[in-house]
């Protein structure tokens, strides 16, 4: 009986997976086409000529001349018809092909391959900067309402808030770099360039933890199963650990998932002020050079990085949550 019993829950797991990957794919596909297609037509869209743009990319803009303009017009296809070059592209993409620079000329899975490694550095740093300082202080702010510590956090969670990542960023420079000297100020060649890029997207993020785990503690230390916990004789501590700490991790998984997005869009401008080379630092580039291909597959990799994470939220969620499991076999 506890056989059959096992592996009706393996089998009712295994579906839930597949209906969860099956529906990240369709999100994939769809988001691939959107995103592509807008892309493309903002790049083909902005005033200027084009074709001057990309050579100005490629030879500088002293050695720019209607004869190159024209050179780089002929050999890109830039005077086919729109139609054509986005159907180009769907077809490209339908053989997981992203095409060539227009300005270097190459691949650009290749240089994607390189940012997206800087970018994932980025925001798994900030990530665990988030985790280190807002859990802790949601967690006691949780257990102890109304305290100095939970006023504080509150405040500081405000403040941190209502900062635009821009200004945090040039506060953390004169601040950190400038005036004490203890980091750069932005590249990325020294070993310590990549805190302080992550401590503007990290700060942010853990003042927004730092108070839903703070909320959910609170729930999680009223509900019934903690006091039940505590009359079988467990200890507060005991309790906490045992019950408290899952039940409040899933609001706080949930809420990552969700905050990836301002991890994907803080990117763009702290990687472009810090002068970082990641993904979005090169998305603005390309913009500027009108480098199509470029621009149509950082931000397709961005995109997918906010689908992976939240297909990583979702597994954390079905692994925290046995309930989700039936969820998502429905």
């Amino acid at each position: 009986m506890t056989g059959r019993t096992t592996t009706t829950t393996t089998a009712s797991t295994a579906r839930g997976w597949a209906g969860i990957l099956l529906r990240r794919g369709l999100q994939i596909v769809a988001l691939a086409l959107i995103v592509g297609t807008l892309c493309f037509a903002m790049a083909r869209s902005l005033p200027g000529d084009m074709a001057t743009r990309i050579a100005a990319g490629r030879y500088g803009y002293d050695l720019v001349s209607n004869a190159a303009a024209s050179a780089v017009r002929g050999e890109l296809g830039l005077d086919r018809p729109v139609w054509q070059a986005l159907l180009s592209w769907w077809g490209d993409i339908a053989r997981l092909d992203l095409g060539t620079s227009f300005v270097s000329g190459d691949p650009v899975w290749n240089e994607i391959a390189h940012q997206l490694g800087a970018t994932v550095d980025l925001s798994v740093a900030a990530l665990l900067i988030a985790m280190a300082l807002g859990l802790p202080l949601g967690i006691w702010s949780g257990l102890h309402p109304g305290g100095r510590v939970d006023r504080t956090a509150a405040a500081l969670a405000v403040l941190l808030r209502a900062t635009p990542p821009f200004l945090l960023a040039v506060l953390l420079m004169l601040a950190v770099a400038v005036h004490l000297g203890m980091l750069p100020v932005a590249g990325d060649a020294h070993a310590g360039s990549l805190l302080l890029p992550a401590l503007t997207l990290g700060l942010g993020l853990a003042a927004g933890l730092a108070r839903v785990a703070g909320a959910a503690m609170r729930q999680a230390a009223a509900s019934p199963s903690l006091v039940f916990a505590r009359a079988k004789g467990l200890t507060d501590r005991q309790a906490l650990w045992r019950h408290g700490l899952l039940q409040a991790a899933l609001p706080v998984v949930a809420y990552l998932g969700v905050q990836s997005v301002f991890l994907v869009e803080g990117a763009v401008v702290v990687e472009t002020l810090f002068a970082w080379p990641g993904i979005g630092h090169a998305l603005v580039h390309a913009v500027f050079g009108r480098d199509v291909p470029m621009v149509q597959g950082a931000a397709l990799c961005m995109g997918l990085l906010f689908v992976m994470f939240n297909l990583l939220v979702d597994a954390a969620c079905v692994a925290i949550d046995p309930r989700r499991r039936t969820d998502a076999s429905a």
